[in-house]
């Protein structure tokens, strides 16, 4: 079988899931291609009002058609065209936030994992012995950010710093099934949420002994700390009104994406 895995590079993507990315590509045994994807120089991205999901996704692919282009060139004669694939599945479908959906659509993507749902994906990847079967989902560092705040660099190395933080505090470097996001409100205002399992008295107690509200506040949340609160997905998500997101044959991509030759086999 020819294959490759392909990773997005941006400032919206924490190291730390860069790393995971080669890990598992390791794991698995397939060739890792990292690609500089450059969304932060789209308007539509930056202003964050709406369809950054759609630019982001957008500057993906078209990042990816030049990894496919490249394989259709080495693997010349074996195979008749390759294409993109991605890791969307069942649950993904219902969030109407997941406007990289229809430019998935736009590049003619495939959807292997439509059908099956994320506690399905979950298990297959246990039984194969994956290394993040049982992470928590971690989507891009942009979306940590308010409806209306700015998708900068500088905002994104932020949040990537400030959930850093937040982790020592919590003694949570390590772990990687609880859920916790730094989200960025307007003003510079920043939320702590903690995963739903988690008792918020012990957390803020945890975060308040670190000095993670001052530490803040001095790193670039000008606005200060404004709550800890239990997780949320999407707590803080907006919904552009200029695009619709309710057709069912729409399919998302996550970071790590791929490439498949029309005979079905993974190639990128």
């Amino acid at each position: 079988m020819n294959a490759r895995a392909v990773l997005g590079i941006s400032p919206a993507v924490p190291a730390h899931q860069i790393q995971l990315a080669r890990e598992v590509a390791e794991s698995i045994g397939i060739p890792l291609v990292e690609v500089r994807t450059e969304e932060e120089m789209l308007e539509e991205y930056v202003s964050n009002t709406g369809d950054a999901c759609y630019a982001c996704k957008t500057a993906l692919y078209s990042a990816l058609e030049a990894v496919t282009n490249y394989v259709d060139g080495e693997m010349a004669g074996d195979g008749d065209g390759y294409v993109l694939f991605n890791g969307t599945n069942k649950d993904d479908l219902k969030d109407q936030t997941r406007v990289g959906l229809i430019a998935a659509e736009n590049f003619n993507v495939a959807s292997p994992l439509r059908h099956v749902t994320k506690d399905e994906v979950r298990a297959a990847a246990k039984y194969l012995g994956l290394p993040n079967w049982n992470h928590a989902a971690s989507p891009c560092l942009r979306s940590r950010l308010a409806f209306g705040v700015e998708a900068t660099q500088s905002h994104l190395k932020l949040i990537e710093d400030s959930e850093n933080l937040v982790r020592q505090a919590l003694g949570w470097e390590n772990e990687v099934t609880k859920n916790m996001r730094v989200r960025m409100l307007s003003k510079s205002r920043a939320v702590i949420e903690i995963d739903s399992g988690e008792d918020l008295e012990v957390s803020r107690g945890k975060i308040e002994e670190f000095g993670i509200p001052e530490t803040l506040r001095r790193i670039g949340f000008k606005g200060g700390l404004a709550e800890v609160r239990h997780f949320k997905s999407g707590s803080i998500a907006a919904v552009s009104s200029t695009r619709s997101y309710q057709d069912e044959s729409i399919i998302h991509i996550e970071t790590v994406s791929g490439v498949t030759d029309r005979n079905d086999r993974i190639v990128a």
